[in-house]
């Protein structure tokens, strides 16, 4: 359990704060009627398996390899116009429910920093779904590697250092276990688990880990997590 009471959360943000499976679902859906005889499960574990494939660029550029990669055995149209539309997608896809209203309660409290795989072209969007409620953001364009890399994890602490911010004033905030709440208690961070995906089977869209960490905190939503910092229960 963290000693004090943190400065800075650090987010990441897609499957934590935007719902990611929920917006490949819904364009998967309607883009093409052959998804109709395959169930969410298959569609997203199709699209686990590709994305946790050798990559050949940044997400979500990356998503154009993914969408190609998937459709021959989903029995999708190889479509080159598809797989563009797939990754610009991004755009229109939706926060969880509970997400702007929390990241607005937890504004007043806290420094807020988004740490995504995420490049910066798509980011503005995401940002802009969320009530831009950033005090900062690191994407992987910047930081030139993906989480969970340390190397990212060691890039936003040196942008949090210009503020006089330390790697103990710092809680991570995060839904997968294998890109941010394994590395991160690694690490040394505090770290709180979101976890999205409470009371369905399996890992959906995420990578998965054969064994999961033990967080500091764990909620099933970012509500939760306000809940707790509004009764002072972050920290002693």
């Amino acid at each position: 359990m963290a000693q004090q009471e943190p400065k800075v959360l650090s987010f990441d943000v897609v499957g934590t704060l935007i719902d990611f499976e929920g917006g490949i679902l819904r364009y998967l859906r309607g883009a093409m009627q052959e998804t109709a005889k395959h169930d969410d499960e298959t569609l997203l574990a199709a699209y686990r398996t590709r994305r946790s494939s050798k990559s050949s660029g940044r997400f979500p550029d990356d998503l154009v390899r993914v969408y190609r990669e998937m459709a021959p055995g989903l029995g999708l149209p190889e479509s080159q116009s598809i797989a563009e539309e797939f990754r610009d997608s991004i755009r229109e896809w939706p926060a969880f429910a509970d997400s702007v209203a929390a990241l607005r309660r937890l504004k007043q409290r806290y420094k807020l920093v988004a740490m995504t795989n995420t490049q910066r072209w798509a980011v503005g969007y995401l940002e802009n779904t969320l009530g831009n409620p950033f005090d900062d953001s690191v994407t992987v364009d910047e930081a030139l590697c993906d989480k969970p890399d340390p190397c990212f994890f060691a890039f936003t602490r040196g942008r949090l250092s210009r503020d006089g911010h330390g790697l103990h004033d710092t809680l991570h905030v995060a839904q997968s276990q294998y890109h941010d709440i394994g590395i991160a208690r690694r690490l040394g961070y505090t770290v709180c688990w979101i976890e999205r995906r409470k009371g369905l089977p399996g890992f959906g869209g995420t990578q998965e880990v054969s064994q999961l960490t033990k967080p500091d905190y764990h909620f099933s939503t970012l509500a939760e997590l306000a809940d707790a910092a509004d009764a002072g229960k972050l920290g002693c």
